[in-house]
């Protein structure tokens, strides 16, 4: 195996290889041989749901919130 040029060394080192595997086999339960042979896209499409919110609720979302699931004491 050749070595990577330092362009594709530091490209390929930004990219959150483990996060996206920890994810992938923890939340999303695929065995480790379905992560590798998913597609980007795929693996993408597949956590979306799982995403952070890019922005926090509104209070009357909130509000809608709690009707429908309320605390239980």
């Amino acid at each position: 195996m050749s070595a990577a040029a330092p362009d594709e060394a530091s490209s390929a080192a930004a990219f959150p290889w483990d996060e996206l595997f920890a994810t992938a086999v923890c939340v999303l339960r695929m065995t480790p041989d379905a992560v590798w042979r998913a597609s980007p896209r795929e693996l993408a499409l597949a956590l979306r749901p799982f995403a952070a919110l890019s922005e926090p609720p509104s209070r009357a979302r909130l509000d809608e919130l709690m009707q429908r699931f309320p605390d239980r004491r």
